[in-house]
């Protein structure tokens, strides 16, 4: 994975304060992987938590992101407990890495 530790503490602090303790959240794509160069921060947020409005908590957490990391290329996924499945999740659940 080619995220710093602060990194790695700056994402987890803005998934707990925009979806809770219990929220989990996983790097995927090309930053988690070590022989990769450049590329984008993807990553999946997950809870078990039911969302009224996953597209105003979405935008909380890209805006927590942007403010912690800076102006940089984030892609968000969002899982919530009325989220339904789709590749996409799958995909990102098999090759991420949690943080």
């Amino acid at each position: 994975m080619r995220l710093t530790t602060d990194q790695v503490n700056a994402i987890r602090r803005a998934a707990q304060r925009v979806l809770g303790a219990d929220a989990r959240v996983s790097v995927f794509g090309s930053m988690a992987l070590d022989d990769r160069r450049g590329g984008d921060i993807d990553l999946l947020f997950e809870t078990d938590a039911r969302l009224d409005n996953r597209a105003k908590v979405l935008c909380q957490l890209h805006g927590a992101l942007t403010l912690a990391l800076g102006d940089r290329k984030i892609d968000v996924i969002l899982n919530d407990a009325n989220t339904p499945s789709a590749p996409v999740f799958e995909i990102a659940k098999r090759t991420g890495v949690l943080l």
